[in-house]
């Protein structure tokens, strides 16, 4: 897909993660309409990239339909917001699990379903859905994380299979821990020695890559990482038995706790 001249939807645009996107993209010569939920931080990156914008909290019930109303016509969607979701299931309120789901795996979904008849009927379009490596190995304390992160990894690659003969790309990309920015790095949580992280600029150059290549997934995580997140889809008992030697219980932990108010 070639990015420079075309239209593209960014949901999330308003944390660091976003603004890498956002600017990556820019640089490749992309319209941007840029979206979130704080206007007071979507603004200034608009000025600074001549983007549009649209203020949307993908929680609530129409906000998708109205995004879509307003957004017009898109040749690229970037599907990078979500809420950290993070704590054992039984610290969730119901209204929590609604609002992870609407968030990290509704909205990515029916902004595709609606998207896809007109990228279809062109021959061309791209769909980037943001998972994680919680998308690929389970950790604890994230129960509810992994479900949406592991599920947007399935709907992205039968996407892609039914895709393959209609000119239209799908895309997932998977983060480890990324520093100076994200939820990880919001959180504040120290990783024991050896557990390496990644940049917000190494997200947004593995989602051009992922668009101009049409890769169906990239990792963006340091080899340790992403050998352990395939021994986690192998051996995922094992591999949990190691996450807690390391002291994974803990790291959830504190996320968790550093994360709750976010849900």
């Amino acid at each position: 897909m070639e990015i420079s001249g075309s239209t593209v939807l960014l949901t999330g645009a308003t944390g660091g993660l976003g603004h890498a996107i956002a600017r990556a993209l820019n640089q490749r010569g992309a319209g941007l309409i840029l979206t979130g939920r704080r206007t007071e931080v979507l603004e200034p990156l608009a000025a600074e990239l001549g983007a549009r914008t649209l203020a949307i909290d993908l929680s609530q019930p129409g906000e998708v339909d109205r995004l879509l109303r307003e957004a017009g016509e898109v040749d690229i969607l970037v599907a990078n917001a979500a809420l950290p979701a993070s704590g054992r299931l039984d610290s969730f309120s119901m209204e929590e699990i609604d609002r992870a789901l609407d968030v990290n795996l509704r909205a990515p979904i029916a902004l595709a379903h609606a998207l896809l008849p007109a990228m279809v009927k062109r021959g061309s379009g791209h769909l980037l859905f943001m998972s994680s490596l919680a998308g690929k190995a389970a950790t604890p304390g994230t129960s509810m994380y992994n479900a949406t992160k592991y599920g947007l990894r399935g709907f992205a690659a039968a996407l892609r299979a039914e895709l393959r003969k209609d000119g239209v790309g799908v895309s997932a990309v998977f983060p480890g821990f990324i520093r100076d920015a994200g939820m990880f790095a919001d959180a504040g949580v120290k990783l024991p020695s050896g557990v390496g992280t990644r940049t917000p600029e190494d997200v947004a150059k593995a989602v051009v890559t992922a668009i101009e290549r049409n890769r169906g997934e990239v990792d963006v995580a340091p080899v340790s990482m992403r050998v352990g997140a395939i021994f986690g889809g192998i051996a995922p008992e094992m591999a949990a038995n190691f996450t807690r030697r390391v002291g994974g219980d803990k790291i959830a932990g504190d996320i968790a706790a550093a994360q709750g108010s976010k849900r």
